[in-house]
């Protein structure tokens, strides 16, 4: 197997991805006590990436984690980490940026470590989109299976959605749920009062009569591409709303689509099994789509079946 010439910057210095390692005592492994945040490049560019760290120093303010950074002094760090790792690959290869921010040692572990590892631990790291996008280059076509779980999302009371933290075994035992109904299918989520939230890693808007819909962001995690999407619908002359939706709502929807930073947008063919329309990517759905990606430059679509022949090797 072909050794990772990537490099991660890890509190000040920049080492190889293999080497990037948190201790055992930290605090993010203890409580589940990291921000984070995820974007993407498009032309090896990153996406929106004020917006994504903006959102890292609301969470990291909430969790009261001090990163000894400025935004500004971040923002650079993500460019400079980006760079060191765009020669490992072609210049047709979109990145995942990643940001993970922990408290570092948890209290109870100070007396194993120097006085100058007692602070937080700040880490960005960079890697190819090829099998992530790759692995969905059917689905841009076709599109994607939604299924209802179990697991219920955390209601706002009990957890500020708005913080994007590392805790996320909720949303991990959603996608086992998923799973365990159907091979390939996305989990969504609603609210312990019967209300739509999002998916895991997504949000999700639907169409009925015309009217583009999407929950309220009450319980759920407001995405930087959600909000992208509903900057374009007035540009596009399309009516948007953001309202409480129950699972009766999304199955009389027309049109059922997901956005996330990393995938875009992404149609639903199905939803519990009963097909969304005729399972085929509706006519509002590709507009929004076509939107976006004219505002990045991209075709999702044709990114992902480009990826799919590298992956396979062709």
């Amino acid at each position: 197997m072909q050794t990772s010439q990537r490099v991660v910057y890890f509190n000040g210095r920049f080492v190889p991805e293999r080497e990037a390692r948190l201790s055992i005592y930290d605090s993010a492994l203890n409580f589940g006590d990291m921000a984070f945040e995820v974007t993407r490049t498009f032309h090896r560019q990153p996406f929106l990436l004020r917006e994504h760290l903006g959102r890292l120093f609301h969470s990291l303010a909430a969790m009261r984690i001090d990163p000894l950074l400025t935004v500004d002094e971040l923002e650079q760090i993500t460019h400079d980490t980006l760079a060191h790792n765009l020669p490992s690959e072609s210049e047709q290869v979109d990145w995942n940026i990643i940001h993970n921010v922990s408290r570092g040692p948890a209290a109870g572990f100070h007396d194993a470590f120097s006085a100058d590892e007692l602070r937080s631990s700040v880490l960005v790291s960079c890697y190819p989109l090829v099998r992530k996008m790759a692995a969905l280059a059917t689905a841009y076509d076709t599109g994607l299976d939604l299924v209802t779980v179990a697991q219920h999302a955390l209601p706002h009371e009990l957890l500020d959605s708005s913080i994007k933290n590392r805790s996320r075994w909720h949303y991990q035992l959603a996608n086992l749920q998923a799973r365990e109904q159907a091979s390939g299918s996305w989990a969504v989520l609603f609210d312990p009062d019967g209300y739509l939230t999002e998916s895991t890693s997504a949000n999700v808007f639907l169409v009925y009569d015309g009217v583009l819909l999407t929950p309220e962001p009450r319980n759920l995690l407001p995405g930087i591409t959600r909000g992208l999407v509903l900057a374009l619908a007035p540009k596009l002359r399309v009516a948007c709303r953001e309202t409480n939706l129950t699972a009766d709502d999304i199955a009389r929807a027309d049109e059922l689509f997901l956005t996330s930073t990393s995938v875009g947008l992404i149609h639903a063919r199905s939803f519990a099994g009963r097909p969304v329309g005729d399972g085929r990517i509706g006519p509002l759905t590709r507009r929004v789509r076509e939107a976006f990606e004219r505002q990045v430059g991209l075709d999702f679509a044709a990114q992902a079946r480009a990826y799919a022949l590298k992956a396979a090797g062709k």
